[in-house]
């Protein structure tokens, strides 16, 4: 079958197509004919080398798609084939076929299309897991999402409307603010041209934000310590910017704020029930139109180093999705 290969740790332009053997289904897991894969910046992280964990070379990447159950293993109870499914896993979407855990699939309602489905999981599981399960988020709460526009930042914001809070939106670029107002914030920060610290100062009157789901790192993050209300949750998400942060611990101590860390994919391995029952959640407000996956282009699977560019230069908004059939 066809797939992408990462062979090297070389980035993008060392990803090639060819053919590779169908793979096999364990006991717990399902095949699908991969119809739609999303690639996000952990796929760009992972075929770089810079990811926390480097899958054994050669290696297929695509952490999330969406398809056709083809085969199941003998312990599956909950799909059979012919169900059409969005599914995770670490590596093996950006192939005509894919293995997943049976609970890291769920069902697509009859309604949701392969390629909105395919962005789902990470984005909106990274998102609800963060607001819901890690800052307990409670409605009428200011919070300050970083990365706005990209695709993890454009769920928060998303997510963040459906429950309620008050959504401060950061982006690196102008161009970028009326997309994030249009997904539910109130107010929007270009922190690569405008004062952070005044900015938020100012659009919450000088208390602070409550949480700070935060996918930059770096500067940015250093600066957002000294910017939370008392008993906010400052959560460190991702580090786009390339740059892990360090804070003197005295601010989070003066404000009786915590540092939340948000590693959703180890949460679901951890908590498979709980992470199902999530999953089935989202997937219900994609079908009721309560959460709405921005898909900034759909290309062919012949051009993944484009899409991996392009997510590498931060010049996407929402995800681009791979046609794989």
């Amino acid at each position: 079958m066809r797939a992408v290969l990462c062979s090297t740790f070389g980035g993008p332009e060392e990803l090639h197509i060819g053919e590779i053997e169908e793979p096999k289904p364990a006991d717990d897991e399902i095949l699908i004919d991969v119809h739609a894969a999303s690639v996000s910046f952990m796929d760009y992280l992972l075929v770089s080398g810079r990811y926390q964990m480097r899958p054994p070379t050669p290696f297929v990447p695509g952490t999330e798609g969406a398809g056709v159950v083809v085969a199941v293993g003998g312990k599956v109870t909950r799909f059979r084939p012919g169900d059409r499914v969005a599914c995770g896993n670490w590596i093996g979407g950006f192939a005509e076929r894919m293995v997943a855990k049976e609970w890291k699939s769920l069902r697509l309602p009859p309604d949701v299309d392969f390629e909105p489905a395919a962005t789902v999981g990470h984005n909106y599981g990274t998102a609800h897991y963060a607001l819901v399960e890690g800052a307990e988020a409670q409605r009428g709460e200011t919070v300050f999402v970083t990365g706005a526009a990209g695709g993890v930042g454009l769920a928060a914001v998303d997510l963040a409307r459906h429950l309620g809070l008050r959504v401060i939106a950061g982006v690196g670029s102008d161009d970028k603010a009326g997309l994030v107002r249009s997904y539910g914030a109130c107010d929007v920060i270009n922190y690569r041209r405008e004062d952070l610290r005044a900015r938020i100062n100012s659009v919450t009157g000088g208390e602070g934000v409550d949480v700070c789901f935060d996918n930059i790192g770096g500067a940015v993050f250093e600066q957002m310590a000294r910017l939370m209300k008392w008993g906010g949750r400052l959560m460190p998400i991702g580090f786009t910017s390339g740059q892990i942060p360090s804070i003197a611990m005295n601010l989070p101590l003066l404000k009786n704020y915590s540092i939340v860390g948000v590693f959703a994919g180890a949460w679901a391995e951890k908590f498979p029930e709980r992470a199902a029952r999530m999953n089935d959640t989202l997937m219900e407000w994609l079908a009721d139109g309560k959460i709405r996956p921005h898909i900034d282009r759909v290309l062919p699977l012949d051009e993944v180093k484009q899409a991996m560019r392009a997510v590498a230069d931060r010049t996407v908004q929402g995800r681009i999705v791979l046609k794989i059939r």
